[in-house]
């Protein structure tokens, strides 16, 4: 990571939301867009810090000190990057959020964030959401993409829950298309689950909408 990043990432892994949201808007004025924020830095910080937590080099409480110092800086530049935004809404409407049992909600964020940025309306469920409220809220947002994050492995049987919901109801399998991603998702696991698309970033996620729902009315 460039070294001009490197005092907000580590305001991030210290969780120190304050110093956080001033060390990002201290960028901007250096010129620094919020998207570059987003993506060059606190993108491959949160991926680090979740590294860490897989290996044990880092333990819950840090964890979600750090995923509060990220909510805070989304918080701050989120209506900057959305007035970056050229093309509005328009392209879809995403319903995401992190299955159930997972408290996990940082990449899940991120990903929400960046769709918002790049023209999709987006309703964010938050974290720990049954599968059949997922797809409830998609039915009732109206909406065409549902992402679904799960970043531990218990979680996996819940995310085919979720799919299940939707391919085996002859009035949805058309309806919705399904994006998964998270730490113990594969793109061969997704597909065998059932799922239409997969992303392992959120600059993949955001590719992988466009590419699901190109065509669609």
């Amino acid at each position: 990571m460039d070294g001009k990043w490197q005092a907000l990432c580590r305001t991030i892994n210290e969780g120190n939301s304050e110093a956080g949201v001033a060390e990002a808007l201290r960028l901007l004025e250096t010129g620094e867009t919020p998207l570059a924020v987003f993506l060059e830095c606190v993108e491959p910080c949160l991926a680090d810090i979740g590294d860490r937590f897989a290996r044990l080099e880092t333990f819950l409480p840090e964890l979600m000190l750090a995923a509060d110092a990220v909510k805070a800086i989304q918080e701050e530049l989120l209506p900057r990057l959305q007035a970056d935004g050229s093309e509005g809404y328009g392209k879809g409407r995403v319903v995401i959020g992190t299955i159930f049992g997972d408290i996990h909600d940082i990449g899940k964020s991120i990903v929400s964030v960046l769709l918002q940025v790049n023209g999709y309306e987006v309703k964010d469920l938050g974290v720990n959401v049954p599968a059949k409220d997922l797809v409830q809220a998609a039915k009732d947002f109206d909406a065409d993409l549902i992402g679904i994050s799960g970043l531990m492995m218990p979680s996996l049987p819940y995310i085919r829950d979720a799919i299940a919901l939707v391919k085996e109801n002859p009035e949805l399998v058309d309806r919705f298309r399904i994006m998964v991603g998270g730490g113990p998702v594969t793109r061969e696991w997704a597909l065998q689950a059932g799922a239409d698309g997969y992303a392992d970033n959120a600059v993949g996620a955001v590719t992988e909408a466009a590419l699901l729902l190109e065509g669609r009315p």
